[in-house]
């Protein structure tokens, strides 16, 4: 909000104030790794549905973590970050899987 500023002839000087410059949080990366026993249509299920990603992307990222052995499920805010990957941990637990699910910062 603008100050007023006394100014030696009696009259008010409107100055504006800086604001703080607000860095940008760091990004993590949340990765799903391979294994010979979580099957793809769970993979498929988690993209979709924790991560909002569309059945086309979904499918793409699954194959890419199959043939290269991890893949990027999103880039987030640590804490959000966190919690997708607690969240699909728990999901994969739940159904039996021993899904892989890490953090890492994104660069």
């Amino acid at each position: 909000m603008p100050r007023p500023k006394n100014n030696e002839g009696g009259t008010d000087v409107v100055t504006e104030t800086a604001k703080p410059k607000l860095a940008r949080p760091p990004m993590y990366r949340v990765l799903l790794h391979n294994d010979d026993y979580t099957t793809r249509d769970f993979v498929v299920f988690v993209l979709q549905h924790l991560f909002n990603k569309s059945e086309t992307d979904a499918v793409q990222i699954m194959l890419h973590v199959h043939h290269n052995g991890i893949g990027v499920a999103g880039v987030f805010t640590r804490e959000v970050a966190e919690m997708k990957m607690k969240r699909t941990l728990e999901l994969a637990r739940e159904q039996e899987f021993p899904l892989l699910v890490t953090i890492e910062p994104a660069e």
